[in-house]
């Protein structure tokens, strides 16, 4: 683990592998430890930094505000802190937001660029349907295990949420050493993330990302971010290339991991 001071916070990043590189970057309150259900699969050919965002884990303290133009230069003083002129670049969630507005900063240091279960229009995946509404909320209130089970209800299609309590308490203990926290509980910063997201808006520019070898992958059941946005994102790159899993959600890259590793693996290799 490394860290490099940057606009108020210490970024703390990790590099695994060798090979081209390849910056990796989550989204709303998860860590960079996000990103382990793909390293296996990247680091014996490539170069992964894998980092926490500012005001996440131990990026602290927040230094700067949270905006997506704030991350994307943070993603960019990475880039410069290793002396790489360019990268591929892969973003979930929000990570996906910050990854197009690092490309349209700064295309020439974005090799390819990965778009994981995300959107272009932050409010697409921010406002209140009926689903984030209700579930959204018990992430918030109510028991422990009661907020555990909703976060899951949120990351995961129906019938991957087990009914029994122990199994689903072992679930929730798996995926909280990838999310880097208890799913009880949200870290401090992921409102001001979600206000972030929210405010942001790639969709008026992606004509101007034509050119850079893209992939965008979709989960068919993700209510965070609908598979809708996803291929709406992908037509309007010039050349992208679009892929949906059937019956994932949005923690696909997570609990389908063997899926968008091999996605995500065909796509590096030909850029």
């Amino acid at each position: 683990m490394a860290v490099l001071p940057h606009k108020g916070c210490n970024l703390s990043y990790v590099l695994e592998g060798s090979g081209p590189p390849v910056l990796m970057i989550q989204g709303v309150g998860v860590l960079g430890s996000g990103w382990l259900p793909q390293l296996p699969a990247l680091a014996p050919g490539f170069t992964c930094l894998t980092y926490d965002n500012r005001g996440l884990g131990k990026s602290q303290p927040v230094g700067a505000k949270i905006t997506i133009p704030q991350l994307a230069e943070d993603a960019l003083a990475l880039l410069d802190a290793q002396g790489w002129d360019s990268a591929h670049v892969v973003g979930h969630s929000m990570g996906g937001v910050i990854a197009q507005e690092v490309a349209l900063r700064a295309r020439n240091r974005v090799k390819s660029l990965t778009l994981l279960c995300t959107v272009s229009k932050g409010k697409d995946a921010t406002s209140l349907t009926p689903f984030r509404f209700f579930t959204g909320i018990r992430t918030w209130v109510g028991t422990a295990a009661g907020r555990r089970k909703a976060f899951l209800q949120m990351v995961l299609p129906p019938n991957e949420v087990p009914a029994d309590p122990v199994a689903r308490a072992a679930l929730a203990e798996k995926l909280a050493v990838w999310f880097g926290h208890d799913l009880a509980n949200h870290p401090p910063k992921a409102i001001r993330q979600l206000n972030a997201l929210s405010a942001h808006d790639t969709t008026p520019r992606l004509k101007e990302l034509a050119g850079i070898p893209t992939l965008v992958v979709s989960a068919e059941l993700d209510q965070i971010a609908p598979a809708k946005f996803g291929r709406a994102l992908a037509e309007g790159i010039p050349g992208a290339k679009y892929v949906e899993i059937r019956g994932a959600s949005h923690g696909a890259p997570m609990v389908r991991a063997n899926e968008v590793n091999a996605y995500l693996l065909a796509h590096l290799n030909a850029c």
